[in-house]
């Protein structure tokens, strides 16, 4: 058995291309060129080039040893928080910035949760000098001001999303929307490994650099290229699939899935996908997906404004229904006391969003021989009046 996509653009019974007739010369041209494009040596030769001089690549993996002691076991970080724009995004938008601009787009546009995405798609579009517009819900454009900020000064319009819950979801409504408007001249760069085929695959594989460097840090580091545990946080899982993707069919390596269980699983307040969804249709792919009994999309709700989607990628759809990786949810408070411990005991902020992967260490036991990697996928800086409000600082 394969857990990557099938050349149906499935991984499983997930994925897969559900899209408006508007939108299918769009989609269809990316799936037609996407990996034609990633093979050529020009385009590689740019894309590592960018990655290691713009985003500064690779990544350290980093021993934690403080935290190891407390738990016992073997911890690395990868420290995704390091990069230029402080998260994995950028990864993904350098990459889907030089597919856009090979297949002759000249305007961007972007959803954005977070703002994180925002902020490394308004940064790969002032690099290569093309128009960009990023939708976001009216509420993350209140609880994310200083990334609004950072994307209105890098020269990309931010326009609030005010329909339903105002969030991740209404975000990219709007920008579909907008892109059925727009479909000749417009590049839809998505943020996370969902949408209608080929993105889950295409941003798997941007992201995929994550466990590749892994693999050879790791053989230098402890003389072999395979952790036990690979954790990583999943809203829709884009760091998750970047860090797991050269180790999905290597089953002697665990994964864990991390998702946002708001204020309880069953409070009615929540993110934990795996949990509460049942397979559906969002944004172009057959997921799961959190949904009312006539198929109504439920609110989603996080601390986290990253992880507060109602569905996950059709990858980790397959991940949870086919028992390869193991899924974990975890609450807001679990995440904020996790963060304040990373940052009191390595001297590392990290976003809300890996918080949640780190909670994990209180909650299952590793051995002392284990080699656990966290995949540190943001930094704090845009949490902290989160944190502020939350601890009371």
């Amino acid at each position: 058995m394969t857990y990557n996509i099938n050349d149906k653009g499935y991984y499983g019974e997930f994925g897969g291309a559900y899209i408006p007739e508007m939108l299918y010369p769009n989609v269809e041209e990316l799936r037609q060129n996407y990996l034609k494009i990633m093979a050529e040596p020009s385009f590689k030769k740019e894309f590592d080039q960018l990655l290691k001089d713009y985003v500064g690549r690779p990544s350290p993996l980093y021993f934690a040893k403080r935290l190891s002691n407390k738990y016992n076991t073997k911890i690395y970080l990868k420290r995704e928080d390091l990069n230029h724009t402080g998260a994995h995004k950028v990864n993904n938008t350098i990459g889907q910035i030089l597919m856009a601009k090979r297949l002759g787009k000249t305007r961007i546009i972007a959803e954005t949760g977070a703002g994180q995405h925002g902020v490394a798609t308004a940064t790969v579009c002032a690099l290569m000098g093309m128009q960009c517009i990023v939708y976001m819900g009216e509420i993350d454009i209140a609880r994310q001001a200083p990334n609004v900020a950072r994307m209105k000064m890098l020269g990309t319009e931010v326009r609030p999303a005010l329909s339903g819950s105002r969030t991740l979801k209404d975000a990219t409504n709007e920008a579909i929307r907008d892109w059925i408007n727009n479909p000749v001249d417009t590049h839809y760069i998505i943020g996370s490994v969902v949408g209608p085929h080929p993105y889950p695959d295409m941003v798997a594989r941007f992201q995929s650099v994550v466990s590749e460097e892994i693999q050879w840090q790791l053989k230098d580091k402890e003389g072999t290229t395979k952790p036990n545990y690979v954790i990583a946080c999943v809203g829709g899982g884009s760091n998750a699939a970047g860090a797991f993707y050269h180790y999905l069919d290597d089953t002697e390596v665990n994964l864990i899935a991390v998702e946002a269980a708001g204020k309880g699983i069953d409070s009615g307040e929540s993110a934990a996908t795996s949990a509460l969804g049942r397979e559906g249709i969002i944004h172009g792919s057959k997921t799961l997906l959190m949904q009312t009994n006539d198929g109504q999309i439920t609110e989603p709700y996080s601390i986290s404004a990253g992880l507060d989607y109602p569905g996950v990628g059709p990858m980790h759809a397959h991940l949870y229904t086919s028992g390869r990786a193991e899924f974990i949810s975890i609450t807001d408070d679990e995440a904020m006391t996790a963060g304040l411990e990373l940052s009191q005991l390595e001297g590392i902020i990290p976003a809300i969003e890996s918080s949640h992967a780190f909670a994990v260490l209180a909650q299952k036991k590793f051995q002392p021989e284990d080699i656990v990697i966290m995949n540190l996928s943001g930094r704090g800086d845009k949490d902290l009046q989160n944190y502020i409000d939350y601890f009371k600082l």
